[in-house]
């Protein structure tokens, strides 16, 4: 339907209707690209990963994983993966982690560019949620620390959402906060908008957890 180049530290967002999917992907290199989206009917239904999270017992999203909103709907269902190394728990840059990382160098992060985003919407700061970053190899250890796991992305990495409602959604292009490349320079990724294939009776992401089952359930009241 449509395809986005967006240039290193960028930002970009797009209506996404139910049944259509939005494919990130790193065509030029490793890059982390963070998420937020809204509900294209009402705004104060958020994405939210804390709930995501928590609601299927894992950090670790991949293939056959879905995001939920704050009102336990789901909103993307992940089709397809070929990295399974995604951040739902740090979030994105900031000014202070960009001024923390690379000295007091005025650089383009996450947070500035999702509130540019909101205000041309008509929204503001406290509309924004927290961001899932695809392509950040975050984990936790065994004493609860967070930790950058190196060599788990490339080139030619891909995600595949399928919404699952019909939304808003707003990315942003800037290095994450634990990346220990010393230069704030992401390379440009691709964003590819397209009509996803009907979900099978037996599709992975309605049928893979109960929680997700309960998800899908809400959604059709």
């Amino acid at each position: 339907i449509h395809a986005e180049t967006i240039p290193g530290g960028w930002y970009w967002s797009t209506p996404l209707k139910a049944g259509e999917a939005l494919r990130i992907h790193l065509a030029h290199g490793p890059a982390a690209v963070s998420m937020i989206a809204w509900s294209a009917a009402d705004a104060s239904e958020r994405l939210n990963y804390a709930d995501t999270v928590k609601v299927q017992w894992t950090s670790a999203l991949g293939k056959g994983r879905v995001l939920f909103s704050d009102m336990g709907r789901v909103m993307f269902s992940l089709m397809e993966d070929t990295s399974g190394m995604h951040d739902a728990l740090v979030g994105g840059s900031t000014p202070a982690s960009n001024r923390a990382r690379y000295g007091d160098k005025v650089l383009r992060n996450t947070r500035d560019n999702f509130v540019l985003e909101a205000l041309k919407r008509g929204l503001d700061k406290r509309d924004i949620p927290p961001a899932i970053t695809f392509f950040a190899p975050v984990r936790t250890d065994a004493d609860g620390k967070f930790r950058w796991i190196d060599g788990a992305r490339q080139q030619g990495d891909f995600v595949d959402l399928r919404a699952e409602m019909d939304l808003i959604v707003a990315l942003s292009n800037c290095p994450h906060p634990m990346d220990p490349a010393p230069d704030h320079a992401p390379p440009p990724v691709e964003a590819i908008r397209f009509q996803a294939p009907a979900p099978a009776a037996d599709d992975l992401c309605r049928t893979a957890t109960i929680e997700a089952v309960r998800g899908f359930e809400n959604n059709a009241r």
